[in-house]
């Protein structure tokens, strides 16, 4: 059988988790498709992509990846502190935001709200996170 290697395209059943088991992301959904993705291409975080090489169809297994083979670990100079008045008025410490950047829209959590100022995370959200997967090959193609 035909270990996966990388320039492939496989189809892949996740289900994402933290250290606690709690899931953040999964294809096993109603409604979902496995995920399509060609290795080698940078289209996956590389704990992920590295996980799935020499792996064949129909194989399952569980995955750790550490934080520098994910999102990385969270970096400071990416907390801006903002006026309130630029921001909608309802907010929340760990609600999300859009933001309009150079390279378009992307997401900021709000990390702190402080009386006249409100400090926003631009680190992605599972940055500094160990995360967890459990994969099935569904079609190497």
């Amino acid at each position: 059988m035909k270990k996966i290697q990388s320039g492939d395209t496989v189809k892949v059943n996740y289900t994402g988790k933290f250290e606690d088991g709690s899931v953040f992301d999964t294809s096993m959904v109603e409604g979902r498709e496995p995920l399509t993705v060609t290795l080698g291409q940078g289209q996956l975080i590389p704990g992920f992509e590295n996980g799935l090489i020499d792996m064949t169809i129909g194989e399952t297994k569980t995955i750790e990846i550490e934080p520098k083979d994910a999102y990385g670990e969270p970096v400071e100079g990416m907390l801006q502190e903002v006026d309130k008045s630029q921001l909608p008025e309802e907010l929340e410490v760990g609600g999300m935001l859009q933001a309009q950047g150079p390279e378009g829209v992307f997401n900021v959590v709000i990390k702190e709200i402080k009386e006249t100022t409100v400090i926003l995370d631009a680190n992605h959200p599972l940055a500094g996170k160990k995360l967890v997967f459990d994969l099935e090959v569904v079609e190497v193609m």
